[in-house]
C-alpha cells in the first residue's frame, strides 16, 4: 500500500527504513523523499514510527550517545 503516493513510496519501503534506523519522518524524507511534497503521508509515517523499535530513541531514552551507541550496534551486528 502507498504511504506517499506523489513519490510511488510504500508501507513497505517506510518500513525498511526504520529498521535501518530512520526514526522521524525527517529521516525517512532524506531516505526516499515520502513527505516532501505534498505533505499529506506525514501523519501516516508518523504512525508506522510510532509502532516499530527505534535504536535512536532507546538510546537516548537510557541517556547514552546516541551516535556512539549506533556504532555499537553495528559493531555488535
Amino acid at each position: 500500500m502507498y504511504v506517499c503516493s506523489c513519490f510511488g513510496v510504500t508501507e513497505a519501503q517506510v518500513k525498511k527504513h526504520a529498521e535501518d534506523g530512520a526514526c522521524t519522518p525527517r529521516q525517512i524524507a532524506s531516505a526516499c523523499k515520502a513527505g516532501t511534497d505534498c505533505g499529506s503521508c506525514v501523519r501516516r509515517i508518523q504512525a508506522i514510527l510510532g509502532r516499530g523499535a527505534c535504536p535512536r530513541r532507546e538510546l537516548a531514552d537510557q541517556g547514552r550517545p546516541v551516535l556512539a551507541g549506533l556504532e555499537a550496534l553495528d559493531e555488535a551486528a
